[in-house]
């Protein structure tokens, strides 16, 4: 199978996942993602995130980071025990869409509030593209719907986010929030990749 350009914009990351099947899936979905997901800032007002994260390409920056964060901490002796591989794949897939749909289904220049709900159901409308199980689904969709944390409500929407409460949504939770802290100083390549 050959890949496309938008998961090749992810060959590092997709290289973090070991089990073939979930990375397959992950490539998969990718790939189906709106085009803008892969262009535009990570906010549109550059208020809460650092400065990586802002310009062309900014929200693919953001989500490369929160699943460095992720492998980093994954691969630390404390974390193997507390995930399986398989949860410890799922969650690194989980970050590299977190934020697919930031902007909704079609572009908008505002970052939609309900995007956890939004990407879940892209995800559950599209299991049939996948091989992943419905136990498989089940863990992603609650990482998705919870990954924004105590940010749970906003003044414009009625929308209330579910918080996280499993260790896995905790987790996703606080790799994404940890990318976006504005002190963070992470060099990229010209290609969009992490420089060590």
């Amino acid at each position: 199978m050959i890949k496309t350009l938008k998961s090749k914009t992810f060959a590092q990351e997709l290289n973090y996942i070991r089990n073939e099947k979930i990375r397959k899936n992950a490539e998969i979905i990718l790939d189906l993602l709106p085009d803008y997901f892969y262009e535009i800032p990570a906010t549109s007002t550059g208020k809460y995130h650092p400065e990586f994260a802002q310009g062309k390409a900014g929200l693919l920056r953001h989500t490369k980071v929160a699943v460095r964060f992720a492998k980093e901490i994954l691969d630390l002796e404390f974390s193997s025990e507390g995930f399986t591989n398989d949860e410890k794949d799922l969650m690194i897939f989980t970050l590299l869409i977190h934020d697919g749909l930031k902007s909704g289904m079609e572009y908008n220049e505002y970052t939609k509030f309900d995007h956890p709900i939004i990407i879940s159901k892209f995800i559950k409308e599209n299991k049939n593209k996948t091989t992943f199980t419905d136990k498989e689904i089940n863990f992603i969709v609650t990482g998705l719907e919870s990954h924004m944390g105590e940010w749970n409500t906003n003044n414009y929407s009625d929308v209330i986010l579910p918080k996280p409460k499993s260790k896995h949504q905790n987790f996703i939770h606080m790799c994404d929030y940890l990318a976006s802290r504005k002190f963070l100083d992470i060099k990229f390549d010209n290609n969009d990749n992490i420089i060590d």
